[in-house]
């Protein structure tokens, strides 16, 4: 079936496999299926409609509106609606039923969940089992960690992005199982590597892209189990040691950005492999390990029968759907996990089952149009009702935003909590204020507390090198280098400080303190990371036509998978 995105105006198709999937997920109520009309947004609109709901970033300093204690919030102060901490939300006094309402069939279904939303208390970060790491979000059971984000089970990491079960690593994205670790994107299982790029079981190494196995390596690319490896070169030890003192000398004295720089001249010589994907069977998309039968899915681990998944681990029987982890049976929803069941056009399902247009379920099922609920079942609009009396109600629902013309759609930008540029959808999607605001989607300017410092210093005015940096630096305020205005991350100018840890860590592993804000350092790590888009091209060697993230005009050298393994391996 072949459409018209109804917002970009692109051309976009339904495949078969993709009414197949949305069939089994239809809703019953009463015995009866209600079927879902195919998608009228492309896959790209969908996915950016969705991460408008997802703020893992931005935080700030409020107080609780139950307590009165001062907090930190993914929601500002002067929010429409009451935010709590989780000790409030969690106790007696917060209890979403009591927002509870009748379902108003005179006006469209939306409005009254805009409503709803404006008067349940909103809990003030999705976090959960977390030690002594208060700056974090979307995270949980985290020790000592600090500023990171959609990550779980670390300790003493800080600046991190979907970090899982890693220690001591600091300005990662995409590290998992890895240990004191820096300024490394999409790295497993590595030990002390940094500025390093799609590795696995790489240890005591730096600037090293897609290399296996390694140790001891630096300015490499496209290594399988090598040691004493300097620009793809095998060096007797003792002559390692010397070369790599040399060059680990030059970034400790602040010469880093030249070693930068060589390093990514190399990185465009090196071979690109189309895609990466590992031990999976029929699927397309990139980053993809240990799944079979997905569909245009990205960043997805033992993953089956979905398809356009975009952060997914655990899953089976999802269609768009955004950053999930054990979930089964979904439909254009996002923030499934933990047990996650049959739940469509949701965000925030925790535990839960069978919703339908919800916003935050933590542990309930059978709701429709309920507001950040406890445990609970049979809810619509945060009011109980009896099963047979919640299924007749939530068929009339269905039916009235067909008339409507609501039934089939993820939430409007409207509704959502959150500013455009919050979002993960300024990542992905990136606009400027102007763009934002004549599309209806809320823009936030960056503001930042005023701190209390002892010195303001423009982050090119820093010690050039680890050795000369004082301990009074953690009081100071560093105005960072660079920044995109055009798409509202210009971070130039913007304040941040350097923690004590973070001061020990560059000591330690004499690395330069950073010149560039977190949330710069941030987003110059994801611009590493090729888009979740494929396009067609061949392969470089043997001309066979691939499908691949990199575009056919970029300059890389890139393989299909079997010219790929047979060049590295």
């Amino acid at each position: 079936m072949q459409k018209i995105c109804a917002q970009c105006r692109s051309g976009f198709e339904v495949t078969s496999d993709d009414l197949a999937l949305l069939d089994k997920l239809f809703p019953v109520f009463g015995g009866k299926k209600y079927a879902i009309p195919p998608p009228t947004l492309c896959h790209d609109c969908r996915q950016q409609r969705r991460l408008f709901w997802r703020n893992e970033r931005s935080l700030y300093r409020r107080a609780c509106d139950a307590c009165k204690k001062s907090i930190i919030s993914m929601y500002p102060a002067g929010s429409p609606f009451p935010v709590y901490c989780t000790e409030c939300w969690w106790s007696d006094r917060n209890d979403p039923l009591s927002h509870g309402r009748e379902v108003d069939f005179s006006r469209p279904f939306f409005d009254q969940v805009k409503e709803l939303q404006n008067t349940v208390p909103r809990l003030a970060l999705n976090v959960i089992n977390n030690e002594n790491s208060e700056f974090i979000n979307l995270s949980g059971s985290n020790k000592n960690c600090y500023l990171i984000f959609a990550a779980e089970f670390n300790e003493d990491c800080l600046y991190g992005y979907q970090v899982i079960k890693s220690t001591g690593c600091t300005d990662t994205s995409d590290c998992t199982e890895s240990h004191y670790c820096y300024e490394a994107v999409d790295v497993d299982k590595c030990h002390t590597a940094f500025f390093c790029q799609n590795c696995t079981n790489c240890s005591s190494s730096a600037f090293l892209f897609d290399c296996k196995g390694c140790t001891e390596c630096l300015l490499s690319m496209n290594l399988r189990n090598k040691r004493n490896y300097i620009r793809n070169k095998e060096y007797p030890q003792e002559e390692y040691r010397r070369l790599k003192k040399e060059i680990m000398d030059r970034v400790a004295q602040g010469q880093l950005e030249d070693v930068l720089q060589e390093f990514s001249r190399l990185k465009e010589r090196s071979i690109h492999r189309a895609r990466e994907v590992v031990s999976c069977e029929n699927v397309t998309g990139d980053y993809l390990k240990d799944s079979r039968n997905l569909r245009h899915c990205f960043d997805v681990s033992y993953g089956e029968d979905c398809a356009y998944i975009f952060t997914g681990f655990q899953i089976k029987d999802l269609l768009d759907v955004c950053h999930t982890t054990d979930a089964q049976l979904g439909y254009e929803s996002l923030s499934l996990g933990y047990g996650s069941y049959n739940t469509i056009f949701t965000h925030g399902s925790w535990s839960s089952r069978n919703l339908l247009y919800c916003d935050i379920v933590q542990t309930g099922s059978d709701m429709c149009g309920c507001v950040c609920m406890k445990p609970g079942k049979y809810c619509i609009l945060n009011k109980q009702y009896a099963k047979e009396e919640y299924e007749k109600l939530a068929s009339k629902i269905i039916e009235h935003m067909r008339q409507t013309r609501e039934w089939g759609e993820f939430f409007p930008a409207g509704i959502s909590p959150f500013a455009y540029n919050e979002t993960t959808a300024q990542v992905y999607f990136p606009l400027t204020r102007e763009e934002a605001q004549a599309r209806g989607f809320g823009w936030r300017e960056e503001t930042d507390d005023a701190a209390q410092v002892s010195r303001v210093i423009p982050a090119q005015s820093l010690p050039a090198g680890i050795d000369a940096v004082p301990d009074d630096v953690l009081q100071w305020a560093v105005l960072s280098e660079g920044g995109d205005p055009s798409t509202g991350s210009g971070q130039a100018g913007r304040p941040f400080r350097i923690v004590k840890k973070e001061l020990e860590f560059y000591r330690f592993h004499r690395l330069p303190v950073p010149h560039f804000h977190p949330d710069e350092r941030h987003r110059r790590r994801m611009m590493l990371r090729n888009p979740r888009k494929l396009w067609s091209r061949k392969c470089m060697k043997c001309a066979k036509p691939i499908e691949t993230t990199y575009a056919p005009e970029r300059a890389e050298i890139v393989y299909c998978e079997e010219c790929y393994l047979k060049e590295v391996y």
